[in-house]
């Protein structure tokens, strides 16, 4: 998906200086956020690679003008609705109620032990999507490969920048959930993901850093060898 989240290697958006100390949270309600995403996670409204859909269908202003946790908001919302468990309208108006009294109380819940447990756990040791395959290793280390330069509608994980771009396969990673059928709800579909290095000046140009590369991780239906696609267009 081409949207305005994918700025990799993207000009005139200023300088990144971050703050020396810079607060884990700006405001109590992100902790709130925060804590909702295993949960939410757990219930099954979302995998990675579709929380991260949720948040590119954003309208581009409110996603640039908008803090980092207010972008999960949307996704839980997105997901929310379209399981049908969140009634927006009932949203709003229970927004619109804590806006007006802000010091009323939050509603009660029991506490859910398997629900602790689970996000203990994951916050330990992450969720692995290494997944099994029946695919074969279609390339090995030192194999020019070139990316694809297809630009799909729905979820990827292909960066703009190197589409098109031909590098060397330095390392293959094993197998994993790939994001672009988990992303848009076609299942897990495993593939094998390989470490692509690619030469400045492929990326950037005559005005790339001299003698500096950029390595991608790139799933297999991403590539190529570059030799099939330039024989493809002789």
């Amino acid at each position: 998906m081409n949207g305005l989240f994918d700025l990799g290697g993207a000009d005139g958006l200023g300088p990144v200086n971050p703050p020396a100390e810079e607060p884990v949270f700006r405001a109590d309600w992100e902790k709130a956020i925060l804590t909702m995403f295993p949960a939410l996670f757990r219930a099954g409204w979302f995998g990675l690679d579709s929380f991260r859909h949720g948040i590119e269908v954003m309208d581009p202003v409110v996603y640039l003008k908008s803090p980092y946790y207010e972008h999960w908001l949307h996704t839980f919302e997105v997901h929310g609705e379209r399981l049908g468990e969140l009634d927006m309208d009932e949203l709003d108006r229970r927004t619109t109620y804590y806006l007006d009294n802000p010091e009323a109380p939050l509603p009660e819940h029991e506490p859910n032990q398997e629900l602790v447990d689970f996000a203990t756990a994951a916050a330990v040791g992450g969720v692995p999507p290494r997944r099994p395959t029946d695919n074969p290793v279609r390339f090995a280390v030192g194999d020019r490969v070139t990316l694809s330069t297809n630009a799909p509608l729905g979820h990827t994980r292909l960066a703009r920048y190197v589409r098109g771009k031909t590098g060397t396969v330095i390392a293959h990673r094993g197998s994993f959930v790939y994001p672009d059928a988990a992303g848009n709800l076609q299942g897990e579909d495993p593939q094998h993901v390989y470490t692509v290095q690619f030469d400045a000046t492929e990326l950037w140009g005559e005005h790339a850093e001299p003698n500096t590369t950029t390595t991608f991780d790139v799933w297999d239906p991403y590539i190529e060898l570059a030799k099939q696609l330039e024989g493809a267009t002789a």
